[in-house]
């Protein structure tokens, strides 16, 4: 959804009714046409601009604006540093529960500063230049089920020995229900 735009006459009406006439942002939102987060917007950019009631005669709408919509002078920084990618890759190969989540957060420890984690999911993505993987599948109910053993083998302890025994879980699914069966058995 865009931002809505904001005519300096409304800006004027809009610091006006809150500290000349002290009225709600709901109601100055309503009688100015603008949603209350535009209203509550105005108010904080003129604090921040310490900009007092009523404003000076011989301001003019490019002045107000000026103060309030202070254009940024310093360009965005998009000098972040890039992971190296390849190494990524082969750590995710070779570690069997790494994830992408795990590498980012090891990322950001140590650049603070970095992408966020939407921003290095896509930019792994694109660097592998494979799309996200996905197959919507339509199923009848009773007609598919879908059975596996899943994951790594899980540590039990017997509390009687205190002996560990590994077991594996033994997954089953029905296709159209998402019904599922878990059992744990010895290794």
């Amino acid at each position: 959804m865009p931002k809505e735009r904001v005519t300096m006459r409304k800006i004027r009406e809009i610091l006006r009714l809150v500290w000349s006439c002290g009225q709600s942002r709901n109601s100055i939102a309503k009688s100015c046409g603008v949603g209350k987060t535009t209203v509550s917007g105005t108010i904080s950019r003129a604090l921040a601009a310490k900009l007092t009631w009523p404003l000076p005669h011989d301001m003019g709408d490019d002045t107000l604006e000026s103060l309030l919509y202070r254009s940024r002078t310093t360009p965005y920084n998009l000098s972040r540093i890039r992971p190296d990618w390849a190494s990524l890759q082969a750590e995710l190969v070779t570690h069997k529960n790494l994830t992408l989540m795990l590498l980012w957060q090891e990322y950001k420890g140590h650049n603070p500063d970095g992408y966020q984690y939407s921003q290095f999911y896509e930019l792994f993505r694109q660097w592998q230049k494979k799309p996200d993987l996905s197959m919507r599948q339509e199923h009848r109910a009773g007609e598919k089920m879908f059975v596996d053993y899943c994951g790594q083998t899980l540590p039990i302890v017997d509390a009687a020995t205190g002996e560990f025994r590994d077991a594996q879980v033994f997954v089953a699914v029905m296709g159209a229900s998402n019904y599922t069966y878990a059992e744990a058995s010895w290794s």
